[in-house]
């Protein structure tokens, strides 16, 4: 065991720790009461005396080219007539395609 820092040290760096977790917790917190309001319809800005938190949602979509890669493969190995590329792959890029909804907060100075 390496003792060259100060058991004051490591105890302080473990305290920052604990309060930066706690901190983060609260926002959390607030940031997800200001989500709730707003996607019920409440207010999507929302400013204080210093700061302002701004409401957004977008959508997330991710393409699982392995899975398309692996369906491409066994549809090419099953036909063995002509194939249109384009419409092939826009088809499985489609079906392959997830989208998730993304609330955010943003929080700048006023």
């Amino acid at each position: 065991m390496n003792n060259d820092l100060k058991l004051t040290s490591v105890d302080t760096l473990g305290s920052l720790l604990a309060q930066i977790k706690d901190l983060t917790d609260q926002a959390d917190a607030i940031k997800d009461a200001i989500k709730d309001s707003a996607s019920a319809g409440g207010a999507k800005v929302v400013e204080g005396a210093i700061f302002k938190a701004t409401y957004s949602e977008t959508n997330r979509s991710s393409v699982d080219y392995k899975k398309i890669l692996a369906a491409l493969t066994v549809l090419l190995q099953e036909q063995n007539k002509e194939i249109d590329a384009n419409k092939l792959v826009a088809g499985l890029v489609a079906s392959n395609t997830n989208t998730t909804a993304v609330f955010t907060v943003k929080v700048t100075s006023r």
